[in-house]
């Protein structure tokens, strides 16, 4: 079942100014529930500006955004209700902090939508976890947290909405090696758990490889590649004549492919190479090399 789709969305900037710049040119996109999206392009591309479109933030200039077979522009008084339902997790989210503690921070949005004081002091403990945030933490100022810690309150804070789909535009920016593979263990286990759909706008390609049931790729404005993992980074070629890169351990196993190692091809994880290699080593290790 579709939960987001777009036809013919497109954006421009300034439109019938001098400064007229086209950020999103005629998008495609169908979106099925409980679906993990990954969404790569070189910066400039149209990344954001397509995200913050599926959630009403910006209006298109031409075409129409579907939120479970609804256009979500049809009545400007109900897009306050669409961003419940399709949260929207900005980069370095944690730059806008700003109640005393960390509970008051994540109980923002459920607030506003105008829960009881039982149901949001649940949703922040539940959205704390899912988050990863210890239970101590919350009572403390959100300015006294680590990077990390600061990072996972404010994605937290959108989580506690209970949004049907999680949007996140570069959550591991910025972050060190352990604070990026801790905080993307936490949305995979978001997203095992709830079975929402979610949304992941990145320039790692480990983790769009690692975390991601499709791979949507934009390039000057335009969708140019929408299909599994192991189809786009398959295309090696194409994504490096715009600029992308495919993930590491994939451009390993394909020169150990070319030298003679007889691996499948469609490797995207460390894990998966080392399945594979163990397999090899299980049958004597044998190649044409």
């Amino acid at each position: 079942m579709s939960i987001l789709r777009t036809e013919n969305l497109s954006l421009v900037y300034g439109k019938g100014t001098p400064f007229e710049k086209k950020a999103v040119n005629n998008v495609n996109i169908d979106i099925k529930e409980g679906e993990v999206i990954g969404i790569i392009g070189h910066t400039g591309s149209g990344k954001s500006s397509l995200v913050q479109m599926l959630n009403g933030l910006f209006k298109p200039t031409e075409g129409t955004v579907y939120f479970e077979d609804t256009d979500i522009f049809t009545n400007p008084k109900e897009l306050r209700k669409i961003r419940f339902n399709i949260g929207l997790v900005f980069q370095y989210p944690e730059n806008q902090l700003f109640e005393d503690t960390v509970a008051k921070d994540i109980a923002f949005g459920p607030k506003n939508m105008g829960l009881s004081d039982e149901e949001i002091a649940e949703r922040v403990k539940k959205a704390a976890r899912f988050s990863g945030l210890r239970e101590e933490l919350l009572e403390r100022s959100p300015f006294d947290l680590s990077g990390g810690e600061k990072r996972r309150a404010a994605i937290a804070g959108v989580i506690a909405m209970e949004p049907k789909v999680l949007i996140l535009d570069e959550p591991t920016a910025g972050l060190d090696p352990v604070g990026k593979d801790v905080l993307l263990s936490q949305i995979e286990a978001y997203h095992k758990e709830s079975g929402n759909t979610v949304l992941l706008v990145s320039h790692n390609m480990e983790d769009i490889a690692r975390i991601s049931d499709r791979v949507l790729v934009m390039n000057s404005s335009e969708l140019i590649m929408f299909d599994t993992p192991q189809n786009v980074f398959s295309r090696a070629d194409e994504l490096k004549a715009i600029g992308l890169r495919i993930p590491e351990i994939t451009e390993i196993t394909i020169k150990l492919k070319e030298a003679g190692v007889p691996l499948p091809a469609g490797i995207l994880t460390v894990e998966e190479a080392f399945k594979e290699l163990c397999k090899l080593i299980g049958k004597g290790g044998k190649t044409d090399a």
